[in-house]
């Protein structure tokens, strides 16, 4: 009964400490969810999309290739007698590159010179002149002409006589074939000195080759340019084609790009070409389409077009990777938002719409080009639509149907804010 008694005193306390403990727990319940209700309200800035007149640039990648490149190779066989230029060096058009033993072509050529004399003195021709203007003004053929012509006044003496009847037939007979054989004689005087002329032709002919060969032991540059490769050594034995160098023309360059099908019409001779290379980030190159390929390669749905440029410093070396940038003149109306605003997972782009109810609003959309800071929407979005772009710190906190709270009433962005541009922005296409 003590025990009981002793309960119930206590009871009024404990009901009191319960009831002050509830009362309690709801009002931190309360705060907690008060809390939790702000942090869900994410801090953007409101970005409305309009419509921009962009003007399109050709984005691409390509290769350098030297003006011009060969492999000079030797003409004639021999020795190796003396190499004047090494990998690396400039040479002029007509410089010596390799120099080949020439005692035997020099002895060739000095023999075949010889011949070409004397077959020139059997003409009677003297100097360089081996071209013979009148054959019946050489030796053998007047004399032949004068027999012939003696023979001929024997035989009209003869004929003349005999019609008189005072010769005897047999004498007439024989001026008659004395004449006939002078002909032949004359005949054959004029084809002599034919054949020797055809022979002195072949002759000098000869000797132009011999000479030719003498001069080839001179292995010069066809062009100006830097030797790319050396592949010849003193003393070492060349045969004809033998490859001794390898030269290069990199000035001006040759700018090879990759242009996709789609923008076939914005390409055109004449247009300029602004390109990059690792070598220099900090440097543009300018240089002028001059050639393009009039066929597309059907595996990379690409065609070729290359641009012509100034190397006058040898700054840009053939092989280089480049990047260029062509500007068309193509001028198209089209929605730009800032890149920062676009979200991308498992190649699918989204932004997050502001709605009516200041709640925000995940949206799907095609992207085009990136121009600057900005990137162009083909669908997905209109013009009058606004989108959210969180502020520093509030990026993670973007999701579908969260309240947001404006860093300024009617903000935007200064950076890609429209209508801030009266010429058209100059777009990349990259894709």
């Amino acid at each position: 009964m003590a025990r009981d008694s002793e309960l119930v005193q206590l009871l009024p306390g404990i009901l009191a400490l319960i009831v002050f403990s509830g009362c309690s727990g709801g009002k931190v319940n309360a705060k907690v969810e008060g809390a939790s209700n702000r942090e869900k309200a994410v801090t953007v800035t409101a970005f409305p999309v309009e419509s921009k007149q962009v003007r399109r640039t050709v984005e691409a990648v390509g290769s350098l290739f030297a003006y011009d490149e060969v492999v000079v190779s030797s003409e004639v066989d021999g020795r190796a007698e003396q190499v004047v230029v090494d990998v690396g060096d400039y040479v002029t058009k007509g410089q010596t590159l390799v120099e080949v033993l020439p005692t035997e072509f020099k002895l060739a050529a000095e023999q075949q010179e010889a011949v070409v004399e004397q077959a020139k003195a059997k003409l009677g021709l003297i100097g360089d002149d081996i071209q013979l203007k009148d054959p019946a003004q050489t030796a053998a053929v007047r004399k032949a002409a004068a027999d012939l012509g003696n023979a001929e006044q024997k035989y009209k003496r003869s004929r003349s006589l005999d019609q008189q009847g005072i010769v005897a037939r047999q004498t007439f007979e024989e001026d008659e074939l004395a004449y006939k054989a002078a002909q032949a004689a004359y005949d054959l005087a004029l084809q002599d000195v034919r054949n020797l002329q055809a022979a002195l032709q072949q002759e000098s002919a000869m000797r132009d080759l011999a000479n030719k060969k003498l001069r080839d032991t001179r292995i010069i540059a066809p062009f100006s340019g830097y030797i790319k490769e050396r592949d010849v050594t003193i003393g070492q034995y060349l045969k004809v084609q033998t490859p001794v160098m390898a030269i290069v023309n990199a000035d001006p360059v040759r700018v090879r790009l990759k242009v996709p099908e789609k923008m076939a019409a914005w390409v055109v001779v004449g247009q300029s070409v602004t390109v990059s290379v690792e070598a220099f980030p900090e440097r543009d190159f300018i240089g002028k389409i001059w050639r393009i390929n009039p066929s597309v390669d059907p595996q990379t749905r690409t065609f070729d077009a290359e641009a012509l440029m100034e190397n006058h410093q040898g700054l840009l070396k053939p092989g280089f990777f480049v990047k260029a940038s062509i500007p068309s003149r193509k001028v198209d109306s089209v929605l730009l938002i800032p890149q920062r605003a676009l979200n991308y997972a498992y190649g699918i782009y989204k932004v997050y719409l502001l709605m009516d109810t200041n709640k925000l609003k995940e949206r799907e959309v095609r992207v085009g080009d990136r121009i600057g800071e900005d990137v162009e929407v083909i669908s997905g979005l209109k013009e009058g639509d606004r989108i959210g772009l969180p502020t520093e710190g509030q990026e993670l906190a973007m999701r579908d149907g969260a309240s947001v709270r404006l860093a300024g009433k009617g903000a935007k962005e200064k950076e890609g804010a429209p209508g801030e541009e009266s010429e058209p922005r100059p777009s990349g296409s990259g894709r």
